[in-house]
C-alpha cells in the first residue's frame, strides 16, 4: 500500500475522484483512445478506490497500449502490477512486475516491481502439505529485493517474509518426518529431520527436530546418536519442553545427553556447541 498511498498523493486524491468519476468517464461508448494518458491513469486510480482492482488493471493496461513511451504508462505498469496483486491474479501480478523491471531496471519503483513479484509468490504458499516450488520461488524473489534494493522502504520486509518462507520450508520437512515416525519408518523420519537440523538450523522447528531424532534413534537402537541429539538440544534450547521430553527418553533408558560417537550429529555438535566450524 505504500506505493499506491505515494501515487495517490501525486495526483490528488480529490482531483482523480471528481475528475475522472465525473465528467471524463461520463460516456462509456466513447473509445479510451479520445482520452489523454493522464486521464486514463487516474481511472484506474480510481477503480482502485472504488474497490474494483480488476478494472483498474484493465485501465492501467490501455495506458500502456496507447501510450507506451510516456511517464504515465511507465507509473501505469507498477500499479497494474499492484491492481492485480490485489485482485489476487498472481500470475498477471507477477508478468506485470517483471515487464516492469524489464523495461525500466532503474526505474524509481523498480524495488516496488520486484517486491510485488515476490510477494505475488509469498501470497500463494499455503498449508505446509502442498509442494513447496512456490516457496522456493518466494525466497528467491525476496532475497532480490534484500540483496538489490537494501535500502529501499521493502527491505526489511522482504526480511520479514524470507524468515517466514524459510520457516515454512522446515515445516513442510517435519511434516513429512512426522508422518514417518508415526508409521515406525524411522530411517526415513531421521532423513527429514536431519534436513531441519543441518539446513534450517535458524527456524523455530529445530528443537522439535532434536527432540523427533532422539526418538527415532533410540527407536532405532542407536543410543550414541540420540545422545547427541539430546546434548545439542540440552545446549541450545534446555529451557523448552522439547529437552525436557528428550531427557525423560534418555534417562528413562540409563542414557544421558551428551556427545557420543562419530556421527554426523556430532560434526553439528562440535559445530554448534564448540565453535569447530573446520
Amino acid at each position: 500500500m505504500m506505493a499506491i498511498t505515494r501515487y495517490l498523493g501525486l495526483v490528488g486524491l480529490g482531483a482523480v475522484l471528481a475528475g475522472c468519476g465525473g465528467d471524463a468517464f461520463t460516456s462509456r461508448d466513447q473509445p479510451l483512445e479520445s482520452f489523454s494518458a493522464e486521464e486514463i491513469y487516474k481511472r484506474g486510480e480510481f477503480e482502485l478506490e472504488d474497490n474494483d482492482p480488476e478494472d483498474a488493471a484493465r485501465f492501467f493496461g490501455e495506458v500502456e497500449r496507447l501510450y507506451p513511451y510516456s511517464e504515465w504508462a511507465k507509473r501505469a505498469l507498477v500499479m497494474q502490477a499492484f491492481a492485480y496483486h490485489r485482485d489476487r491474479d498472481y500470475e498477471e501480478a507477477r508478468n506485470s512486475a517483471q515487464r516492469y523491471l524489464d523495461f525500466y531496471p532503474g526505474g524509481e519503483d523498480a524495488a516496488y516491481a520486484q517486491y510485488l513479484l515476490a510477494l505475488s509468490y509469498y501470497d500463494q504458499i499455503d498449508d505446509v502439505g502442498r509442494d513447496q516450488g512456490l516457496t522456493f520461488q518466494a525466497l528467491q524473489a525476496m532475497r532480490v529485493v534484500i540483496e538489490q534494493y537494501p535500502d529501499s522502504e521493502y527491505a526489511r520486509s522482504a526480511i520479514l517474509k524470507f524468515d517466514l518462507a524459510f520457516d515454512h520450508l522446515a515445516g513442510k520437512e517435519m511434516e513429512i518426518g512426522r508422518y514417518y515416525l508415526k508409521r515406525d519408518h524411522f530411517a526415513a523420519a531421521v532423513n527429514r529431520f536431519r534436513v531441519v537440523v543441518e539446513d534450517f538450523q535458524t527456524t523455530t522447528h529445530t528443537p522439535e527436530a532434536l527432540l523427533r531424532l532422539v526418538e527415532s534413534y533410540l527407536s532405532l537402537g542407536l543410543t550414541d546418536e540420540a545422545q547427541t541429539a539430546g546434548a545439542i538440544l540440552g545446549y541450545n534450547y534446555q529451557s523448552t519442553p522439547w529437552y525436557d521430553d528428550a531427557y525423560s527418553l534418555l534417562t528413562g533408558q540409563g542414557l544421558s545427553p551428551e556427545p557420543r560417537g562419530d556421527s554426523w550429529l556430532r560434526t553439528v555438535y562440535r559445530q554448534v556447541v564448540r565453535g569447530e566450524w573446520l
